[in-house]
């Protein structure tokens, strides 16, 4: 799962502490095991949720980079639109921005970066001020260059 989105780190950290108490002895066995099955169940509605959301897996990696806390259900939407749009423009739309090794040139980096801008800029809600709105677009710039970079995902 962390494979298939980054912003899942939370549950590696979970996992990595239950069995952090366990090795140290901490409680019974049968809280490891209620952890253990929460955390599973956990796993199991986080696996389904790009369903709930109206989104493929690739999509809702980027809209959980670019969400922000306490949205309004019409924000929800608008930052849906806004990660739909974005792999769209990085995967399909010409001209072609994801070129063959676009992450080692500093020109095709900066053709990345303004793709991600121009699209975030016309889809994400009008409530993103200026630095929060930079902090998103660097995001998911150097999420994309980090696929890129071991080639994943949406390297070319």
């Amino acid at each position: 799962m962390l494979q298939q989105n980054a912003t899942r780190t939370d549950f590696a950290q979970r996992l990595q502490q239950i069995i952090d108490t366990y090795n140290a002895g901490g409680s019974s066995t049968e809280n490891y095991y209620e952890d253990l099955m929460q955390f599973t169940e956990d796993l199991r509605t986080e696996d389904e949720r790009h369903v709930r959301e109206g989104l493929n897996e690739d999509e809702l990696e980027l809209f959980d980079l670019l969400k922000k806390d306490k949205m309004t259900q019409e924000e929800t939407q608008k930052v849906r639109l806004a990660a739909k749009s974005l792999l769209h423009r990085l995967l399909q739309e010409h001209p072609k921005v994801l070129v063959q090794d676009w992450y080692k040139n500093t020109q095709t980096q900066k053709k990345v970066r303004s793709a991600v801008e121009q699209v975030l800029d016309n889809n994400l809600p009008e409530s993103y001020d200026r630095v929060l709105f930079r902090e998103k677009c660097d995001n998911v710039f150097y999420l994309v260059l980090e696929y890129a970079g071991h080639g994943r995902k949406w390297a070319a």
